[in-house]
This record gives structure tokens, C-alpha cells and sequence, in this order.
């Protein structure tokens, strides 16, 4: 499988360093791969085997290192006076952990790196016993490039970009799946026992829901408006309608649970003129299109919608802190911040129609600062320049090409 270079050197960075190194993400999304890169590399670098302790939480081989001091005990019969390096995997399983991690951090040579599908890993009060003795790298499925890079290592074609991108689209992004080869139905029975993992481990059992079949909904309905303004009250609102009552709290609980194990990511918005975040009326975006297809059915539509999703994914990727843009009673898609600058994003499925192009450059004229603004669009046969707002083809910036 592709090696994750860019996530492979952010923990390098912090190998031998006394931190605890946390890698959270999507299932699936390849956090065990790099675990394992990782140790090659070790290995290769001349670390004994010795010196590598590598447990699965979710194996049931383990099953008894779900007690954390069970777990504790276990790591600690490997120590020695040389360095030890520690993974832990799906480390969330262990009720507790945190006292374990924080008990083995204390001891002398010791290189923690441990994975988990949930954001709240290292919240709430335990928390406190791991404040300021970790860092956290957040990881995704596949970019684009690195979709085309597996491609390739799979047999598979990459010479027309537009075909990968549509696939890259129909069948997601999860490293698994390239190894199917554009098997559909392999494909989607994958990705069907990826989503009820996450729908029955880390979201029914976690949060004791009972009533999975109101979950499902709020997690179809959240699927199909992907990059769409959603609120806790209009899904309530709009379930209940159909004839299935839910509540606004339990969807908002609903809504924070698909948050945590990665499913979506919620976007507030910023009032560029008053220069103040918002709390209200944030979007969506789903983290794998594959996933959305598998559940609701692969269909050509909403194509803007899924371009400014996979935008998001990318802009994401490349360590920008985004919000919506707010500008009166305009939206801008993104305002993609830096600690350095700022840069205005628009996303567009084709802007070859003059009202839609229009419609997509008005906001950038309300702005009364400098920061660069970009359309991105799937268009290749249009102005790469409009009045000072630069146009870049979607396939190139999901290909690495940079806003500047």
C-alpha cells in the first residue's frame, strides 16, 4: 500500500521525543498501515524486536487487555533498559486508558504512539492526566494523489485523469478499496461492514442508543446534504414531517456523534465585514464519498456538492482552518486561514454559464481587504484570471497544485 508520506513524517518528526503520539482518524482510513510503516522502519534503523511492543485492541486475541490494568502490566513486562516503543491500537476500546498511557509515559525509555476512531480520545476528565504530554495527528483517507499513486501499484489505469476522478468519486477514498479495482459490489460489501462498525462499535454501544433505525436516518439525511447548511432543528423538523419523530436534542446528540468518529465534519461560518465566528447555521461535509454512495445509491447529482466536499477534504489536508465565509447577505465557500494569511475560496462545478459565473465572483466583491481569492471549478476552457480572482481546475488542486 502507499506509503503515507505526509502523516508517515509528522510522526517521525516526534520519534524519541516525550510526547505521547495520538493518531486519530476515520476507520479504515489507514492509522494501523502507518503503525506498521512505522515499525518497518524501526526495524530498518536497527531496533530490535525487542524493543517494539504492538497490540490490537480490537483483535480478540487481546481481549483481556481491555482493562487497563491488565493492559498496563502486560507493556510493562516488555520494558527494559533500552528504549521500548509501545502501539497501541483502537487504544478507545480500553475503558480507562488513559491511566495505563499515562502510568507507562512515567517510566524511563519508553515511545508511546497509540491510534483511535474517536475525537473525544483525549477529552473529559482523564484527559487531564495526559494534558501537555501528547500530540495529535489527525489523519484522512486518501488524497487524490495518493488515490492515483495506489492506482498504479494496483494495476489499474491513471492516464485519464477525469475517469479517476469520477472513480475516485463513485467509490471513495478509503485505501482498501482500490484493491477491489473498481469492483462494485466487492466495493460496496466492504464499505457496507465499514459503516455498521462504525454505526454499531463506535456510535450504538458507545453511546448506548437503542433506536438505530432514528440514527440511520439522521445519518442518511446528513449523507445527501453534504456541504449543505445543516441544523439539528431542520432535520427534526423535516423527520418528523415524513413521519418519524425525533426530537432536536437527540438529533443534535446524533449530529456530535457522527462529529466524533470521523463520519462528517461540522464548518461554522465567519462574518468577514464584522470579523467575529458565528454559531449558528454551520455545514456539513462527509469524510468518504464512497460511504454516501453505498448508503444512498450511487447517482450523478449534486456534483457541485461533492466537488466542494472533496475541496474541503483537500483544503483540510493541507492544514488550512476553515470556516464559511458570511459577507452581508453573501456566502463565500471557504475562508481558509493560516497563522500567515488568509485566501477566499469558491467551488463551482463550471462556471461556463455567465449567470453562474456571475453568481460565484459577486462575494469577492464585496471584500474590501487584499487576500488572494480562488475559483475552483472542473472547467478547463475558461479565464484562468477574473479580475484579480484566480481560477484553478478542480483535478489540478486535487492533484497538488497550490493556492498561489
Amino acid at each position: 500500500m502507499t506509503i503515507r508520506g505526509d502523516y508517515f513524517e509528522q510522526i517521525y518528526a516526534f520519534k524519541d521525543k516525550q510526547v505521547i503520539k495520538v493518531l486519530t482518524g476515520l476507520r479504515r482510513c489507514g492509522k494501523s498501515f502507518l503503525m506498521e510503516q512505522f515499525i518497518e522502519k524501526l526495524k530498518s534503523d536497527g531496533i530490535s524486536e525487542s524493543q517494539i511492543v504492538f497490540y490490537r485492541l480490537d483483535d480478540i486475541e487481546n481481549e483481556a487487555l481491555l482493562d487497563y490494568k491488565t493492559l498496563y502490566e502486560t507493556v510493562k513486562s516488555h520494558l527494559s533498559d533500552k528504549m521500548t516503543y509501545i502501539f497501541l491500537d483502537e487504544i478507545q476500546l480500553c475503558p480507562n486508558f488513559q491511566k495505563a498511557v499515562d502510568s507507562l509515559f512515567n517510566k524511563k525509555n519508553t515511545d508511546i504512539y497509540i491510534t483511535g476512531s474517536n475525537s473525544d480520545l483525549l477529552s473529559g476528565e482523564l484527559a487531564s492526566l495526559l494534558s501537555g504530554r501528547y500530540v495529535t495527528i489527525d489523519m484522512q483517507p486518501f488524497s487524490f494523489s495518493e488515490y492515483l499513486h495506489e492506482r498504479t501499484e494496483n494495476g489499474l489505469e491513471t492516464q485519464n485523469l477525469e475517469q479517476c476522478y469520477f472513480d475516485y468519486v463513485r467509490y471513495g477514498s478509503l485505501p482498501f478499496t482500490v484493491q477491489l479495482k473498481n469492483n462494485e459490489q466487492n466495493i460496496n460489501q466492504y464499505l457496507n461492514g465499514v459503516y455498521n462498525t462504525i454505526l454499531l462499535k463506535d456510535i450504538s454501544l458507545r453511546h448506548q442508543i437503542n433506536d438505530i433505525s432514528n440514527l440511520e436516518t439522521v445519518i442518511r439525511f446528513i449523507f445527501a446534504n453534504t456541504a449543505n447548511i445543516c441544523t439539528s432543528k431542520k432535520i427534526s423538523d423535516t423527520l418528523t414531517s415524513g413521519g418519524r419523530k425525533i426530537s432536536q436534542p437527540t438529533v443534535e446528540n446524533y449530529m456530535h456523534y457522527l462529529e466524533e468518529c470521523f463520519m462528517v465534519y461540522k464548518v461554522g461560518r465567519y462574518d468577514i465585514k464584522g470579523k467575529e465566528y458565528l454559531k449558528t447555521l454551520s455545514k456539513y461535509y462527509i469524510a468518504d464519498t464512497g460511504l454516501r454512495n453505498m448508503l444512498l445509491g450511487y447517482r450523478n447529482i449534486d456534483i457541485g456538492h461533492i466537488l466542494e466536499t472533496l475541496v474541503f477534504l483537500e483544503l483540510k489536508r493541507r492544514k488550512y482552518e476553515l470556516y464559511t465565509g458570511k459577507i452581508g447577505e453573501l456566502e463565500i465557500d471557504f475562508v481558509a486561514k493560516t497563522p500567515k494569511s488568509i485566501q477566499y475560496v469558491q467551488v463551482s462545478e463550471s462556471v461556463k454559464n455567465e449567470e453562474t459565473l456571475e453568481r460565484e465572483l459577486k462575494p469577492f466583491s464585496k471584500l474590501s481587504d487584499s487576500y488572494p481569492c480562488f475559483l475552483i471549478t472542473q472547467d478547463r476552457t475558461v479565464n484562468e484570471d477574473f479580475n484579480g480572482v484566480r481560477h484553478i481546475n478542480a483535478i489540478d488542486f486535487l492533484c497538488g497544485k497550490e493556492l498561489a
